[in-house]
């Protein structure tokens, strides 16, 4: 298959992986899915990496430890954003990472004084963040900013996890490992934070249970065949096609869910697709950026 059509699909599957979150959400909390999600991860991985013939045994412990780390965090807030905001409010705020990414490159260059400042970086970050204020606008009317807030949070720890995910792949780390390892600590820490706030809840029906395997069958697929993508297609037109996720969770949104669409919310939505786009381009022409985004925390 194709870089395109392997980014059209680990879009969709990612879109469709948080429509199950939302769903899941009725019967189970944030970390419960998180822990189920990860336990189908670390399965699913285990087999690939057994058949690519990669070991799970690593170097760099520190490292992952480290990923993993940002990454469950913000694995388990975009999960709780979900279940209190409408679906494509919450995939928006989550997709915000290549903004925080482009925040980060402007603070280490200010920072470091030698390198200058991009004014086109700039202006993509300032209308990322145009976006996030008009898309948070409705949320804070509707008495759901605390979600907001925790979904665009979200997005910034998934920008430190990606920086991770490429710094583990630079240590010669495969990416089956990375998300093995990813996949485990999902499984821990949602376990943790199921026991210390809502705890286990039982199977009461089929839906449940099937939702729950369906959003760790689809983060995992749509991880493998982005992972492909990266590996095989130009980094611009991946991170392009990256943005469908988008909307796919609108159309999930307002077909399945009923959601409203409001014309600030899609203005911020185009806001953040734009600047995210052009963020992208602009952090691919750095002759220290990498774009070989093989993981993300989702």
């Amino acid at each position: 298959m194709s870089a395109p059509l392997l980014m059209v699909l680990a879009s969709f599957l990612f879109a469709t992986m948080s429509l199950c979150v939302k769903m899941a959400s009725a019967w189970y909390g944030a970390g419960e899915i998180v822990l189920y999600r990860g336990l189908v991860g670390m399965v699913m991985m285990a087999c690939i990496a057994r058949r690519q013939g990669h070991t799970l045994k690593t170097s760099v412990p520190g490292m992952h430890l480290w990923r993993c780390a940002v990454g469950t965090s913000a694995l388990s807030l975009w999960f709780y954003a979900i279940g209190g905001l409408p679906l494509a409010t919450a995939v928006t705020l989550n997709y915000m990472s290549s903004i925080w990414m482009a925040l980060f490159l402007i603070g280490g260059a200010v920072l470091l004084g030698g390198a200058r400042v991009d004014s086109r970086l700039v202006m993509a970050v300032l209308a990322g963040f145009a976006g996030v204020a008009a898309i948070l606008r409705p949320t804070f009317e509707q008495q759901q900013l605390w979600h907001g807030l925790i979904g665009l949070l979200s997005g910034v720890l998934s920008a430190m996890a990606y920086l991770q995910v490429t710094a583990l792949g630079r240590a010669g780390e495969p990416e089956s490992r990375v998300v093995f390892y990813f996949s485990t600590a999902g499984a821990v820490v949602g376990l943790v934070t199921a026991l210390g706030s809502t705890g286990l809840h039982p199977h009461t029906s089929w839906q449940g249970p099937v939702l729950l395997l369906a959003v760790g069958v689809c983060a995992t697929t749509a991880q493998v065949a982005m992972t492909r993508a990266y590996s095989i297609g130009r980094p611009l037109v991946n991170a392009s096609l990256q943005y469908l996720g988008i909307a796919f969770s609108y159309a999930y949104g307002v077909f399945l869910l009923d959601d409203a669409v409001t014309a600030l919310g899609l203005l911020g939505t185009v806001l953040i697709v734009g600047a995210g786009v052009m963020a992208s381009r602009l952090r691919q022409e750095q002759p220290s950026a990498r774009s070989d985004k093989s993981d993300i925390d989702a």
